[in-house]
């Protein structure tokens, strides 16, 4: 069964906010951010394609453009490393214990055809 879809919740929101870069002085406010991420998290938590994000949540285009900005800012990398640690600190996450999954698949020799 695949992952659902839940909007971000006030306390889920409290913790990401912060992280976020500010708006910016000058120029035309930016789409709200929560209205967003939830757009970003629908569109890669359900798998559809961007045009068919809800429009609810805004821009398809605002959401992609704001999603490739902020992961080259380094944001999604900050909010991913705030989960950990809290998920540490909470006790939800330990070190001690790791599964690894690998495939291995023999090559053919031969020539690439």
């Amino acid at each position: 069964m695949g992952l659902r879809f839940e909007e971000l919740k006030d306390e889920q929101w409290k913790f990401v906010e912060p992280v976020l870069p500010s708006q910016p002085e000058t120029g035309r406010p930016r789409a709200d951010d929560r209205r967003t991420i939830n757009g970003i998290l629908y569109v890669l938590i359900t798998g559809c394609k961007w045009s068919d994000m809800p429009e609810k949540y805004g821009s398809y285009v605002t959401a992609w453009r704001r999603l490739k900005r902020w992961q080259k800012k380094g944001v999604w990398q900050e909010i991913v490393e705030r989960l950990q640690e809290e998920a540490y600190r909470e006790g939800e996450l330990g070190l001690d214990k790791a599964v690894v999954d690998s495939t291995t698949v023999e090559a053919k020799k031969g020539d690439r055809k």
